[in-house]
């Protein structure tokens, strides 16, 4: 029944890391309204719940041409002087504008590759960072590591600043599919990083496992899987390939012929779950997967998930400060986006002004629904506010009507929740509530009738 119902609902859906989706940002990036958002949520939030930070270090010595994320190809390690003083000065900035100690309650270094840095760089970076803050006594610092490069030293550094988990990307073990992908690394150098982080203290490993990529089949796909669950990784994340080279030039190097089928990359997602099952990972949400002895697995189950642009999380800070090329703030009521070029960052940076390529101001409506996607998302049900009756009549209802006759959701006048056979199926119950994307595609469905046929490309390529 499960499959005929994946048949069904392939479609593209984002993966709801905020609400409106990034497409939907379409606000003036106006500094002077960003920096008063910013003052006055931090003033609301910084003592009662601290905050999020992530630092994005773009650099990487080679492509995955998998990859959608910002990143800078070199081997020149000279870059990261340079990087490292633009970012603290950013962090110097947001400093001025806070008015108070900020709290830290999370922190997390993504990529590109953090550990391209040296860990001498790192210690450096973190060091400077922390000296104008207060850790909250709750935290978590985590990174993403890559296993050919993330060395004992820094391990250790990175362990003596605090940081207890840490993610490496595997996406696939088998050779064929690294060679298709360019990411070449061999399962003894992902048990070496995964012990000796272990042997550093590092309380959590986890794993990044990707299903759809070019030359996988089901037996690649279970060796890759029965290997990664050998060494115990206490969360995988199992994610869907989105082929979308029209955003990511560096996908117009795989060849589309080497990619599975619509029916073979299903059996696939399904072929991963059920494997991860059977090694004793529970399926929380959307392609995570975890232990039941990880902080995760237990937020999950004590309904205390929390989701921004860094995934899941068990640290539901008041706001998310992204700090970096590309990187992505979250204040509570307002999204900001920094300049994805890194010359333009640092040009903007060295300026004396803030990197703010793009943003969103949420209306109410806005914060509203986006309630609505992170309850389903973290807790497997939301509630409807009567003020609204009206929108749910037009946009959200129809849509959990079809859930619900599939037995994915029950609904009443109250709100939803997702039934177990629904759990799969969770970004579909989100988008009901995503009015943006909803009013978006009628809007286009009439454009598709009176004129000329579409000819963009979707907005989302995230199907299952």
């Amino acid at each position: 029944m499960e499959t005929a119902l994946l048949y069904r609902y392939n479609q593209p859906i984002p993966r709801y890391t905020s609400y409106p989706t990034v497409p939907f940002w379409k606000d003036a990036p106006d500094i002077a309204r960003w920096k008063d958002n910013f003052t006055l949520r931090f003033a609301e939030t910084n003592e009662k719940q601290g905050i999020s930070l992530y630092i994005h270090l773009p650099f990487c010595e080679s492509l995955c041409t998998y990859c959608g994320c910002n990143k800078k190809i070199t081997t020149n390690h000279k870059v990261e002087e340079e990087y490292l003083q633009v970012v603290l000065k950013e962090w110097s900035m947001y400093r001025e504008i806070m008015g108070e100690l900020p709290v830290i309650r999370e922190l997390h270094l993504g990529g590109g590759t953090p550990t391209f840095f040296s860990p001498t760089n790192l210690r450096r970076l973190i060091t400077a960072i922390l000296a104008r803050a207060t850790v909250h006594p709750d935290h978590a610092f985590s990174l993403e590591g890559h296993p050919n490069n993330t060395t004992r030293e820094h391990l250790e550094a990175l362990y003596d600043l605090g940081f207890r988990r840490i993610s490496y990307g595997v996406q696939d073990l088998n050779p064929e599919v690294q060679q298709a992908i360019g990411r070449i690394q061999s399962f003894e150098k992902l048990k070496t990083a995964t012990e000796e982080a272990r042997i550093a203290g590092f309380t959590a490993v986890n794993f990044d496992l990707i299903y759809g990529l070019p030359l996988q089949t089901p037996e690649r796909l279970s060796q890759t899987i029965r290997k990664s669950v050998s060494l115990r990784p206490d969360r995988i994340a199992f994610y869907s390939y989105a082929h979308t080279p029209w955003i990511n030039c560096s996908q117009r190097l795989i060849d589309m012929a080497q990619l599975p089928s619509v029916e073979e990359k299903l059996y696939l997602h399904q072929l991963g779950k059920v494997l991860l099952g059977e090694a004793g990972y529970a399926n929380i949400g959307m392609d995570h997967f975890a232990l039941p002895h990880d902080e995760l697995y237990i937020a999950w189950e004590h309904q205390r998930l929390h989701r921004n642009f860094m995934g899941y999380t068990t640290q539901n800070s008041g706001m998310l400060l992204g700090l970096g090329v590309s990187a992505i703030s979250d204040t509570g009521t307002a999204y900001a986006q920094n300049e994805k070029k890194l010359g333009d960052y640092y040009r903007a940076i060295r300026e004396d002004r803030l990197a703010i390529s793009r943003s969103c101001y949420l209306s109410v409506e806005d914060l509203v629904f986006r309630r609505h996607i992170l309850d389903i998302a973290c807790k497997g049900y939301t509630t409807f506010e009567p003020a609204y009756t009206a929108a749910y009549a037009e946009w959200t209802i129809p849509r959990l009507r079809d859930l619900q006759r599939d037995g994915l959701v029950l609904l009443d006048d109250y709100g939803i929740a997702l039934t177990e056979a629904g759990r799969p199926f969770l970004r579909h119950a989100c988008k009901a509530f995503d009015l943006r994307l909803l009013r978006d595609e009628k809007v286009r469905e009439g454009i598709s009738l009176c004129g000329p046929a579409e000819t963009t490309k979707p907005l989302f390529s995230n199907a299952i």
